[in-house]
């Protein structure tokens, strides 16, 4: 066993929420902290759905939801939400100056044996060992979305991690469920992202630029067998972070298809409050989006075939 048992997650949006719930669930006592309060209250209300799914999809009881919620607790009161804690797991947005700002501001408040990893899904540990005062007690753990289904969590080491970091955070992964996937070198992106974010960009780029309709992407990609595709992805993932992926690695990397792909999921989401699951609105409307619905894979009628025909554009 290892001794991570109190643990404070910063930051309680989509992945943040499900982190700090699937740890208490699985016996941690767990902090969620975040700037804002009405942010916290939105994982609060959050963490209500999480009761129901837990009971449907992982077979929880009534005593085990009743214990989940004993050992959550919240705050906006950064010095209280980590006075005690074990490790901590920084779930901030994707935006480097957001990260070190945190870790600059924690890291005269962290007990001396306190352990912290990041869940960023695309920068470097490398990038925020200096700004947390203890760089060798600092790693990456990458969770994925929906986290009581996707297993597995990413695990990166930078050039100053102690081995025996490396040792409790695996043992702690291992304690919550997940599947430890080792990166044996720093890489941006890590294993998952590497080919996810090229993914759902390609797939971004083809709504984007008029070619299909996200219905259409989806019903290409869910004809694999997958239970949703890159659009319904995105709802799921947020489209907070997908704007802040596409708009960081866009600019960084000079990319202006990238860069307009951000600027469409900023225009038609967050403008208007559609941010994917997180508030029921995405590019499907939750907890009944028109993918799941039976007829969306169904051949059309014959009678159906002028009306696909008339979205073709002249040559």
């Amino acid at each position: 066993m290892s001794r991570l048992d109190r643990v404070t997650v910063l930051g309680s949006g989509v992945l943040g929420g499900q982190i700090a719930w699937h740890s208490a669930f699985k016996g941690k006592s767990v902090t969620v902290y975040d700037i804002s309060p009405d942010a916290v209250e939105r994982c609060r209300g959050v963490h209500h759905r999480y009761a129901a799914l837990y009971r449907s999809d992982v077979g929880a009881d009534d005593a085990d939801i009743a214990a989940t919620r004993n050992r959550l607790t919240y705050g906006t009161d950064l010095a209280a939400a980590v006075a005690q804690a074990d490790l901590v797991i920084e779930a901030v947005p994707e935006i480097p100056a957001v990260k070190t700002a945190v870790y600059e501001e924690m890291a005269q408040l962290l007990p001396p044996d306190t352990l912290v990893a990041t869940n960023s899904s695309t920068f470097l540990p490398r990038d925020f060992a200096r700004a947390t005062g203890r760089p060798a007690k600092f790693c990456a753990l990458h969770f994925s979305n929906t986290i009581w289904a996707m297993n597995f969590v990413e695990i990166m080491a930078h050039p100053g991690t102690s081995p025996q970091t490396l040792t409790e955070v695996t043992e702690f992964a291992v304690e919550i469920g997940m599947l430890p996937i080792p990166l044996r070198k720093e890489q941006n992106g890590y294993v998952v992202n590497t080919w996810l974010v090229p993914f759902l960009n390609a797939a971004q780029t083809l709504v984007t630029n008029g070619v299909a309709t996200p219905e259409d992407v989806d019903r290409t990609f869910l004809y694999t067998g997958a239970r949703f595709g890159p659009m319904g992805m995105m709802d799921m993932i947020g489209m907070k972070t997908v704007f802040d992926v596409l708009s960081h690695w866009g600019r960084t990397g000079g990319d202006a298809q990238m860069i307009a792909n951000a600027d469409y999921v900023k225009e038609n989401f967050l403008d208007r409050g559609r941010l994917g699951v997180q508030t029921g609105r995405g590019y499907y409307d939750y907890p009944d989006p028109a993918y799941r619905r039976p007829g969306f894979l169904d051949v059309p009628e014959i009678s159906a075939v002028p009306n696909l025909v008339s979205v073709f554009s002249p040559r």
